[in-house]
């Protein structure tokens, strides 16, 4: 590094490295003036360490800093050399028992739901793992950075605040000890000097603002003139801009672009440049320029060296501050003393509220350094933690009102220390009684928000964006009053109590300003123009939720307090409605016989607003004060008599009057704002504090005012009040108005207003209103969710209210009321409600919304008439209410109500004259039943002597008043039991009466002797049985015959398929499934099969129809025809690779004709199984590719194919393609000649076919050399040996249309262009290798999967398989007949020469580095070359046979030559069996020619054991590929998944049993072979240990082993750091699940270039590891991602679940997460099956937002 730098640099070194740091101390020791000595020392030195370039060299700075300027401190500090003053210091120091860790970023933090005071306690994972709170319901989640661990912390942890670790550090005496006695006088001094200077001077210098000239005590004489143009962060732009505008200004590359923007993220600024003043000027008005256009530019200052150079060493200061205090606790206290020891300046100027208060003006990097050091300094002693709460709240309005005009988020700031101070309980409590915290975050906050309406309200209208920012920021003062909130005192002192209502105050204050807000007016008419601003007003609500519940938790512990807030808060209701009658006119509503007056109000005219918070904390603490039966004990003290019921009722009702109006459509010109906030309103995030409340308001109301005055201002408010005052205005109405829309509005009203009475008797199920605890509120609230559909435990969670701790108190009564039912591979773990508690059900439970209820209805409906019981929903038996709402029953037998009911019902009965409607009388029906269950339990629980007033039953018997005489309402619910059109409602009426009976037997027995029961029901009741008898007799007919019936159906069809036995077989689309063959082929099954050879067994040919899946035509497949052909996907695979290291340099000149056995890369065909016509296929494709061009002029997204590279989607399944495979019939029958002569033995053929080999070498020589004369070269052939019946000249015909010769080609170049990434080209020689290469692969994985599975080799193969295998095969087969003849001959010289070596053939592999089956596959399929010439009479199948025993015989040497031959110690001494023994033989063999450099002799037994085990997959993989390539049927013993299956491998395949039979009947010719391999010069080298080679059998690839414990993935990711950015956390760590990389995705650091375009750590780490298709897990946001090429990518479950079985991508709910073995099993599976692609393939189609996704950045 040293040499890059000017002389003169390296002789600055020099001189420093010359310093002394103990002479330098020395000499401060002895100065008077020690600040003045300091100074100067840094002002000579810092300019000449720090910033000496345009690049900074932080090691050399650091070495140098350390060794020059911190040296002398510690020396100073320590009196002694520091390595040993400090170990010293750390002796006597007594360790902490507070953790205090401060969190990286993305580092795992935990919390325990049963022991944390609040959410915000968290421990690091070394606590946790350490403490008794991993055994509890613990919340997992990653740390944003900044904060720290609670460890030790008493008053964060109910119980349990202590770890292992730091339990160790408690000791016996708690009172606490002034850390300072372990430290000497003069160290106390000498620290107290060294740190006030050193802390004064890195303020001074952080804080300093002027750009070039330093303080005084700093300046240099003679100074250099160098500046840095210093680039600072915020967050307003973009990466992407500011990477623009770098290269702009600074002409620099993009990577240097993207480097100096990283820095300036990471650390908040970073020097650009780097000259003289103006060069560094005209830098920066570039910038400036550049980035002013849409919003404020970036900062950018032109800064003089010296100054930069000082605030980094500034910087190094305060970390070396915050280590030094490390050490020792005494020095801790003593910088705690010095940072807050007043300045001269009196209020806030000690060091530390200097800090803070310039806080919003220092960069990034600054503030996180000074915040950690705060947070190990102050935060981590108790006394000045204290301290510092009461500066910190001092200074709070300031700190906020920067930070909402600061430009750095959030975490940044040192407003967001308040986490740690105000969820302290006792500093919270004392921050209130002393510092009046409350009350000051409030007024901060009104402070903020200035925009009000001429009423004092606010206004959010028309937000410009800074607005909206700055709203944004104002809310954390919301979240800091959670804080201090949310531990709720014990005791109560006098002070708190004052404080406390004092911050009540401000907070009615601050209600009082929303009360009313946003209010809104019924458009008619026209649609309103501009949707107004409702979603600040929203937002303020739903911030503050928590905190008006938590302030009614405040007031319900103390009575004193209580008492005090309701007055308070009824006086600010009051001044809110001051206006109440002004300017309304009083009306007097009549009904019944009663009269109210009221005020003529329109909420369908005049404005209503939905925000009413004062009025809904008041109904809170109404509530509170019956819960706490203060309202009992001291009634005197309360103002209930003050109370003027209708005007509590009168907002509520304008607000519930307003959501019935919009459910009735009469608010749609308002546009969606206002169908939002309805939607809001009853949302679960806000209807705690907004629906709940008025309805609990209304019931206060209620239960203090007459029922029936109560009923009249409500169908007022509705609108309703003509319908039911004036008889007959029903049919009127009816009649005169034909406007469909007003009769439907009015229905709905209606129906809305009785749904409200049946909430307002109905819901009492908060404690306080009825005689209930929480416990019974949540379970109602579960048992009703449940009753709509079994719910996930997630799903249950959102749909309850949470409350300030984010806990919903559901896991403790979920188990009473509901059964777990554990997810399977897919889904997720489903809670269903237990069948007892579907009673509880109520079909109008308020918190249903419109389809939430009309589900639930069916469901219950469903499960009753599958338990064969009637379907009425009655309403449930509710609890009695509290005293103070207990009035509120006379709803339901009020005047009003009846007079409402009777006309309803009059209505139904007389159904054709009026407009009614279903579930209006479903309603009045519920509202019956409810007074009915109400009457009951009265009677039931009523004590002797006791008149029960409620007389429901006597009035609804009486018939109307005299002049219209109507009927009861028994009497007509008598009558409309019997209605043809009430089919549904029967159920429920016919329980109406049965309960009113029972009603009447009570009432009768108590009030007379027992008289015998009355003949009417007991007929009513035989009756009924009859009834029910009767229905279950015609139901069970009614079953027997529709079950004959189907009966005979499936017996038809059983006949029709027997008799049309050929039309079934031909719709078997490809005869495909073996067993198929098998039953309809003349073969006699008791000879056994043989896949090949010269006996192979003779099947009859099948003839094949298939169906085009695109023009439905049928066709046979012939060889003449034209072709048809399988949607095929090809691709490169790693999945079997043993090396994922190899890489082809070069793609044009690679050569792959042998396949290494570590198989490193692959080529896979797979397919669908659609059949189409080429030219259909053809057709489908160029439209396709027509598309697309239109896309791309279109500009819209990407498909999920990539049609450049002849990608397309399968027309019927969708399933990705990129070529297609011609189907061929068994193409080896087609040149089968007759065979007319004895086969040749192994060693004849051999001979023939080298001499084959040889002729055709020469001819080609010849051929080369003299392209003369032809007729010379006749001359020559004549000359040449030919072999006997050789005829090299002779071409044979192709039998092949020429359809079928174009799709071979094309799916033979598709295969070619894949396999090496190469261009397309047809005539290259290589196309035909990567054919049968395909082939051979795809066999070894499918066998590798059957195995892995231990399933059978020939079982029941899905369909689509099959046929890929068979085409596949087949088309390899043929494929020869479409390439140059002398080109494949070449190839087969070539690979016949690997195993009998020839003289013309150099530098070929060695028997270790070949993939036998690979070799077996070409070999085979290139032999028909050699042998279409050859006239002899050698068959195909002589060849086949030959080559397959050969390639064998190499295999079990190559197999012999690896295995390892380790003894386990079982050794069975006597070798007994011929195996045993021909193996050893062998062995012995192989041992003498490798010059005995084979180890050891090994038993027979073992070695048998080792070449059976080594072979099996290779002769599983020969069995399928013989099958597939002659269409032998296996034998029926394969299908059973097999025991011995080694025999019927032998047999099927013609080899002998005991395999090294092949050697011994060969021997002469197989021993000089055997040599020939053995003398290899690398098997030499394998044996002497100077290289590796593969052993058989292959271990199977898995993916890598996933902890049980998320946990520990989260924390061994949150260790890892960018490999690029030195030592930078990374954001994205994903996980690769192939070989266990952690990569550092999805950043701009770690992109790298591919094929000229860049892209991020995963995609680049596919094409090295998965050649392009990849698994990863991305740890922070627990999701594996599925990546394939750069523009395919898909998101997939993970394999981590929950103990609810859910997943939980994004770690939002933070549940502990354990490992799926069988869901990491199918992302395995999906693996193995290369269907990666096809499974990204099917989510993009499914899911377009996938589509827009740049993959390639990942």
């Amino acid at each position: 590094m040293a040499s890059e730098l000017e002389p003169e640099v390296q002789a600055i070194d020099r001189s420093l490295l010359e310093c002394s740091a103990e002479e330098i101390a020395g000499k401060w020791l002895q100065a008077t003036d020690l600040t003045r000595e300091v100074y100067q020392h840094l002002a000579h030195y810092v300019p000449q360490i720090y910033c000496r370039g345009p690049n900074p060299f932080p090691q050399k700075e650091d070495m140098l800093a350390q060794h020059v300027l911190l040296g002398p401190m510690e020396w100073y500090l320590c009196g002694e050399d520091p390595t040993f003053g400090f170990p010293k210091l750390e002796q006597a120091n007594k360790p902490s028992h507070l953790c205090g860790r401060v969190f990286k970023v993305g580092e795992p933090t935990y919390s325990c739901r049963d022991c944390a005071v609040d959410p915000t306690c968290v421990l690091c994972m070394e606590c946790f793992l350490g403490s008794i709170h991993r055994d509890h319901r613990y919340r997992m989640t990653t740390s944003g950075g900044g904060g720290f661990c609670d460890c030790g912390d008493i008053e964060a942890w109910k119980e349990g605040p202590y770890c292992q670790k730091h339990d160790l550090n408690t000791s016996e005496n708690e009172e606490e000890e002034d850390p300072l006695v372990h430290l000497s006088e003069d160290v106390i001094a000498r620290t107290y000097n060294i740190f006030a200077i050193m802390f004064r001077y890195a303020v001074e210098i952080l804080t300093w603002e002027k750009e070039n000239e330093l303080p005084a005590e700093l300046e240099l004489e003679e100074q250099s003139d160098t500046y840095y143009c210093m680039l600072f962060n915020d967050e307003v732009h973009t990466y992407e801009q500011v990477i623009y505008t770098l290269q702009k200004a600074v002409n620099c590359t993009q990577k240097e672009a993207i480097g100096f923007a990283t820095t300036v993220d990471r650390d908040g600024r970073r020097s650009v440049r780097y000259g003289d003043f103006q060069y560094c000027e005209q830098a920066k008005s570039v910038i400036v320029r550049n980035t002013s256009r849409q919003t404020k530019p970036l900062k950018v200052q032109v800064m003089h060296s010296s100054i930069v150079a000082h605030q980094n060493f500034g910087l190094k200061l305060l970390s070396w501050l915050g280590n030094v205090i490390g050490y020792s606790d005494g020095l801790r206290r003593i910088l705690c003393q010095v940072g807050l020891q007043e300045g001269p300046d009196g209020e806030s100027s000690s060091l530390v509220d200097r800090l803070m208060l310039s806080d919003s003006k220092l960069w990034k990097g600054a503030r996180s350094m000074y915040h950690q050091l705060f947070m190990s300094s102050l935060l981590m002693d108790l006394k000045y933690k204290k301290l510092f709460a009461i500066r910190f709240a001092k200074n709070y309005e300031r700190l906020q009102s920067d930070y909402v005009t600061d430009d750095h988020d959030r975490e940044f700031s040192v407003a967001d220390l308040s986490v740690q101070i105000f969820t302290v309980p006792s500093l919270a409590r004392m921050l209130i009684t002393e510092e009046n915290l409350m009350t000051t975050i409030i007024k901060t906050f009104m402070d903020h928000l200035r925009h009000r309406d001429s009423q004092g309200r606010f206004q959010f209208e028309r937000y410009t964006a800074l607005q909206a920012f700055k709203f944004r920021r104002v809310q954390s003062l919301i979240l800091d009053l959670k804080y201090v909130l949310i531990s709720k005192p014990t005791e109560w002192s006098d002070e708190l109590r004052e404080k406390f209502l004092e911050g009540f105050d401000a907070f009615l204050e601050l209600l009082k300003c929303m009360q009313g807000m946003d209010p809104i007016t019924r458009q008619v008419g026209q649609h309103i123009e501009m949707e107004p601003e409702w979603e600040a007003a929203f937002t303020l609500q739903m911030k503050l939720t928590h905190v008006i519940s938590m302030m009614q938790d405040w007031c319900a512990l103390d009575e004193k307090v209580l008492i005090e807030a309701y007055k308070k808060c009824l006086a600010v209701l009051m001044q809110c409605h001051g206006g109440f009658t002004d300017g309304e006119q009083p009306i007097t509503l009549n009904i019944c016989g009663h009269s109210v007056e009221t005020i003529r109000y329109c909420v369908s005219q005049e404005k209503v607003s939905i925000h009413l918070p004062v009025s809904r904390l008041l109904a809170g603490l109404h509530v509170l004060l019956s819960k706490s039966e203060v309202a009992y004990k001291f009634p005197e003290l309360l103002p209930l008599s003050e109370l003027s019921p209708p005007m509590l009722i009168e907002h509520p009702l304008r607000c519930l009057v307003l959501c019935a109006q919009v459910h009735a459509g009469m608010w749609r010109r308002n546009g969606f704002s206002l169908v939002n906030q309805i939607y809001y309103y009853h949302n679960v995030k806000c209807r705690r504090e907004m629906f709940d409340k008025d309805i609990i308001m209304l019931q206060t109301g209620v239960s203090m005012m007459d029922p029936n005055h109560f009923l009249m201002i409500m169908l007022s408010r509705f609108e309703l009040y003509q319908i039911f005052s004036t008889p007959d205005y029903g049919k009127r109405f009816s009649s005169e108005i034909t406007h469909k829309d007003v009769v439907q509005q009015n229905n709905t009203l209606i129906e809305e207003m009785l749904y409200l009475i049946i909430m307002l008797v109905g819901e009492r199920f908060s404690p306080g209103v009825g005689q209930v605890d929480a416990t019974d509120e949540i379970k109602r609230e579960i048992i009703h969710q449940l009753s709509i559909k079994p719910m996930a435990h997630s799903e249950l969670v959102k749909s309850l209210p949470e409350d300030e701790n984010k806990e919903t108190g559901m896991e403790g009564v979920i188990e009473a009321v509901a059964h777990f039912k554990k997810p399977g591979l897919t889904g997720r773990g489903m809670y269903e409600l237990k069948p007892e508690c579907a009673k509880e059900f109520n079909l109008y439970f308020y918190h249903f919304s419109r389809a939430e209820q009309s589900k639930a209805e069916e469901a219950q409906r469903k499960l009753k008439r599958q338990n064969r019981e009637d379907t009425a929903l009655p309403p449930p038996v509710l609890p009695p209410f509290c005293p103070l709402f207990a009035s509120l029953v006379n709803i339901l037998q009020s005047d009003v109500l009846l007079c409402i009911m009777r006309t309803i019902l009059q209505w139904a009965v007389e159904h054709n004259g009026y407009a009614w409607s279903e579930s209006m009388l479903q309603r009045v029906l519920h509202l019956i039943g409810m007074a009915l269950q109400e009457e009951k339990q009265h009677l039931e629980n009523a004590m002797e002597e006791h008149v029960v007033t409620f007389t429901f039953t006597q009035k609804i018997s009486k018939p109307g008043e005299a002049p219209n005489n109507s009927p009861s309402i028994l009497a007509m619910l008598e009558t409309l039991q019997n209605a043809p059109y009430l089919e549904v409602h029967k159920d429920m009426i016919r329980w109406i009466l049965k309960t009113f009976n029972a009603i009447k037997k009570i009432r009768e027995s108590s009030s007379t002797s027992p008289v015998a029961e009355t003949e009417g029901t007991i007929m009513e009741e035989s009756s009924r049985d009859k009834d029910k008898a009767e229905r279950k007799r015609k139901a069970e007919i009614a079953r027997l015959r529709r079950e004959k019936i189907m009966a005979q159906m499936s017996e038809m069809q059983r006949h029709f398929i027997d008799e049309n036995k050929e039309l079934f077989q031909q719709t078997l689309e490809l005869d495909a499934s073996s067993s198929a063959v098998l039953d309809n082929s003349p073969v006699v099954s008791d000879k056994t099969l043989i896949a090949l050879g010269p006996a192979k067994t003779q099947i009859s040919e099948q003839r094949q129809f298939v169906t085009c899946i695109l023009c439905q035509e049928e066709q046979e497949v012939k060889v003449e025809d034209s072709a048809m052909v399988l949607a095929a996907f090809v691709q490169r695979s790693t999945v079997l690779s043993k090396n994922r290291n190899k890489f082809i340099q070069d793609p044009e000149k690679y050569d792959p004709l042998f396949m290494h056995p570590d198989l490193s890369c692959g080529t896979h065909t797979g397919s669908c199984g659609h059949v189409m016509h080429a030219h259909c296929w053809q057709r489908y494709f160029d439209s396709v590719q027509a598309k697309e061009q239109r896309r791309q002029q279109r500009l819209r997204l990407h498909t999920s194919y990539d049609v450049e590279n002849g990608e397309f989607l399968c027309p019927l399944c969708e399933c990705l393609s990129n070529t297609v495979i011609p189907l061929l019939l068994p193409p080896r029958n087609i040149f089968n000649r007759l065979n007319f002569s004895d086969q040749p033995n192994l060693s004849q053929w051999i001979r023939t076919v080298s001499q084959q080999i040889k002729a055709l070498q020469a001819l080609r020589k010849a051929g080369s050399a003299s392209d003369t004369a032809s007729s010379k070269n006749v001359e020559k052939v004549n000359e040449l040996q030919l072999p006997e019946g050789f005829r090299p000249d002779f071409q044979p015909k192709n039998p092949y249309s020429e359809s079928i010769k174009e799709m071979l080609t094309t799916f033979g170049t598709a295969t070619y262009k894949v396999g090496l990434k190469v261009h397309p080209n047809e005539e290259d020689p290589r196309v035909p290798i990567m054919c049968w290469g395909s082939c051979a692969y795809t066999i070894q994985s499918i066998e590798r999967i059957l195995s892995d599975e231990d399933k059978p080799l020939f079982g029941p193969l899905p369909c689509r398989l099959d046929d890929c295998l068979r085409s596949l095969t087949r088309f390899a087969a043929a494929h020869w007949t479409v390439v140059s003849l002398s080109v494949v001959q070449g190839h087969f010289g070539r690979l016949f020469a690997s195993l009998v070596p020839n003289d013309s053939h150099e530098d070929l592999p060695c028997i270790l580095d070949i993939d036998m089956f690979h070799l077996l596959v070409s070999l085979v399929l290139a032999f028909p070359t050699l042998q279409c010439q050859d006239f002899s009479g050698i068959s195909l199948g002589t060849g086949d046979l030959h080559i397959f025993h050969l390639v064998t015989m190499a295999h079990i040497v190559q197999i012999l030559l690896t295995s390892c031959t380790e003894e386990n110690g079982m050794d069975q001494e006597n070798p007994t069996g011929e195996e045993e023994l021909a193996v050893l033989a062998l062995y012995k063999t192989i041992h003498q020619y490798t010059g005995s450099a084979l180890r050891g002799t090994p038993s027979g037994w073992h070695l048998w054991r080792t070449v059976k085990a080594g072979v099996m997959p290779f002769l599983k993989c020969s069995a399928l590929f013989f099958h597939y390539l002659n269409g032998v049927p296996p034998p029926p013993d394969f299908q059973a998944s097999g025991t011995n299956n080694f025999e019927h491998l032998c047999n099927y395949l013609s080899l002998p049993n005991n395999l090294i039979c092949l050697f011994q009947e060969n021997s002469e010719i197989m021993n000089s072979l055997i040599e020939s391999w053995c003398r290899n010069n690398e098997v030499r080298r394998y044996l002497e240990g100077e290289r590796d080679a593969i052993s058989y059998p292959r271990e199977s690839n898995k993916l890598i082993d996933l902890p049980e414990d998320y946990s520990s993935l989260i924390n061994q990711a949150s260790n890892f750091s960018c490999p690029k950015s030195g030592g930078d956390k990374s954001r994205a760590p994903t996980l690769c699940l192939v070989c266990g990389a952690l990569l550092c995705s999805q950043s701009y650091c770690c992109q790298t270039e591919l094929e000229g375009e860049d892209v991020g750590a995963c995609t680049a780490h596919t094409y090295s590891c998965g050649s392009g298709a990849g698994i990863f897990l991305r740890v922070r946001e627990c999701q594996v991602l599925f990546l394939a090429g750069k523009t395919k990518g898909c998101f997939y479950s993970p394999p981590y679940l929950d103990d609810y079985g859910e997943t939980d991508q994004g770690l939002r709910r933070g549940n502990p997460l354990r490992l799926c073995r069988e869901r990491f099993r199918k992302i395995q599976k999906l693996w193995h099956q290369h269907s990666v692609t096809e499974e990204i393939g099917h989510a993009q189609e499914a899911n377009q937002t996938l589509v827009g996704i740049d993959w390639q950045h990942l």
